[in-house]
């Protein structure tokens, strides 16, 4: 005799969490050069600035876009010697996925799948640039989460008295 496993057309495994990579795909990715060909026999090294962000978005049930996009600028005295980005991006399903497990899974699992494309993308960038490669050290995406959340909890909050 089989055991009652829910309303009709409902199976335990439909209702379990689940999590896959649908789509790693490059969003954007551009390069200037500014000031080439001067740029080139200029004998300043370039002092680097590099900035790393990421985003995600809910576009489809279960189906979510996340965008890791690093920015890396190479200076030299006043001038701009490269501005490289790409953002790179994945679409990822997650489905019954609690909410407290959910926007961990955003901000720092799937930003850790795509860095090291985007790493890759920036380093082959720059050097089809004419330029040495960019080698991007490797980032904590659960530490900047604990601190946008560390941040978000010391905000000012506005009271509104009723």
């Amino acid at each position: 005799m089989s055991q009652d496993q829910g309303a009709p057309g409902t199976s335990p495994a439909a209702e379990q969490p689940h999590f896959q990579i649908e789509k790693i795909y490059v969003k954007d990715l551009s390069l200037e050069v500014p000031n080439a060909p001067q740029v080139f026999m200029a004998a300043e090294p370039p002092q680097l600035e590099i900035q790393i962000g990421h985003q995600a978005a809910q576009f489809s049930d279960g189906l979510y876009d996340v965008v890791v996009t690093v920015t890396v600028t190479a200076r030299a005295g006043d001038k701009t010697i490269f501005l490289a980005e790409v953002a790179q991006a994945g679409i990822f399903t997650a489905r019954n996925i609690p909410q407290g497990d959910l926007e961990p899974l955003l901000g720092i699992g799937c930003p850790t799948i795509l860095y090291p494309y985007a790493r890759e993308a920036i380093a082959d960038l720059i050097t089809r640039a004419g330029f040495p490669a960019v080698v991007l050290q490797p980032v904590s995406f659960e530490q900047m989460y604990m601190e946008r959340q560390r941040q978000a909890a010391e905000a000012p909050r506005i009271q509104v008295p009723q």
